[in-house]
């Protein structure tokens, strides 16, 4: 049976040519420093993003809690979205390992933070309170559907956190993906920020791996710590060369998962019994409610399992789709043509 996934961008595989580039790949120990495949992704990383320094670690939340543990001291506090990633899905790393206080500030519907709530959020100098140190940001902000944050805004942040002497780390998870959306130069994205992380695994469809970005003293820094969070790798040269091929040949592509997602969005908008905020959707990532009192939207998602397609479920009535490499024209049109079937079978 034909099965379309669509529950995240993280199930992308390496195209033939990636895997021949990481089969060829020249290795060494990089704990020692010493693969040259995997220093070289770290240079071309910082380069493309304009930083000092770049760090290869082995997936998104190991690099998010590197960099929170990198900027902050035992009993600071991070400023951050109540739907970040960061807060929902990265398992409290941050308290739970390096002992960091979140504070979260409401997300708007398209993945900002109201300046003057940030602002609000920013502990004085008392006692009583934990000491604030950094401010998270996320882009694209998954749970916003996919929103891209703009360069403008960015860039009042980091003019904010300077004000009070305060860090600004950004979740890049999918940065590509809203430098491709916005039509800017990544650079542009990230100029402002002191550290940054990137995704390989997601929409750039590497098997493995993530980059954080910053000062070479910073990336110093979280070097010593992605050893004590045990994410040292050896003979890694094998999956860093999947993240160059990625930056080199998976970067412009990404606009057909946009163009995939915009049509499967306008054809889910058509479907009576679904009801999705086209307005909202900017690159790959949609959430779809399910208006029937009937079913919920884990019972849907398992009936649509059955029926060739994958969702994530998100909500008593809401899931999540998401367009990806492997997901051509026509998984689109087979995934309307089942959730018009699947959907007119309970609203019977």
């Amino acid at each position: 049976m034909k099965i379309v996934d669509l529950r995240s961008d993280t199930l992308t595989m390496p195209s033939d040519a990636m895997r021949e580039a990481m089969f060829k790949a020249e290795l060494g120990d990089d704990v020692f420093g010493e693969d040259p495949t995997t220093n070289r992704l770290e240079e071309i990383a910082a380069n493309k993003m304009g930083h000092e320094a770049a760090l290869f670690v082995p997936s998104g939340t190991m690099g998010n809690l590197i960099c929170v543990l990198t900027h902050c001291k035992r009993g600071e506090e991070v400023i951050l979205g109540n739907l970040s990633h960061t807060f929902l899905y990265e398992g409290g790393g941050m308290s739970a390992l390096g002992g960091v206080h979140p504070y979260t500030v409401a997300n708007r519907s398209d993945g900002t933070m109201a300046l003057e709530e940030i602002e609000s959020a920013i502990r004085g100098n008392n006692v009583h309170y934990p000491k604030t140190s950094l401010i998270c940001l996320e882009n694209t902000h998954n749970r916003c559907s996919g929103a891209p944050l703009t360069v403008e805004y960015t860039d009042q942040v980091c003019v904010l956190a300077k004000r009070y002497s305060l860090s600004v780390h950004l979740d890049g998870a999918r940065i590509f993906n809203a430098a491709v959306a916005l039509g800017v130069d990544i650079k542009e994205l990230v100029k402002e920020v002191d550290s940054l992380s990137f995704c390989f695994s997601k929409g750039l469809s590497a098997p493995v791996g993530s980059v954080i970005c910053g000062k070479r003293s910073f990336v110093e820094n979280a070097r010593r710590i992605r050893k004590v969070l045990g994410g040292g790798m050896r003979q890694c040269g094998v999956l860093a060369a999947a993240g160059i091929f990625a930056l080199e040949h998976m970067v412009d592509r990404l606009e057909e998962d946009h163009i995939n997602a915009s049509i499967l969005a306008e054809g889910i908008s058509k479907i009576p019994g679904l009801k999705i905020e086209l307005s909202r959707l900017k690159t790959n990532i949609m959430y779809v409610d399910l208006e029937s009192s009937k079913m919920g939207a884990d019972e849907f998602g398992k009936k649509l399992s059955k029926m060739g397609i994958k969702v994530l479920t998100t909500g008593p009535k809401r899931f999540r789709m998401v367009t990806h490499y492997g997901i051509d024209e026509d998984d689109i049109e087979f995934t309307l043509q089942t959730l018009k079937e699947a959907v007119r079978d309970i609203m019977k």
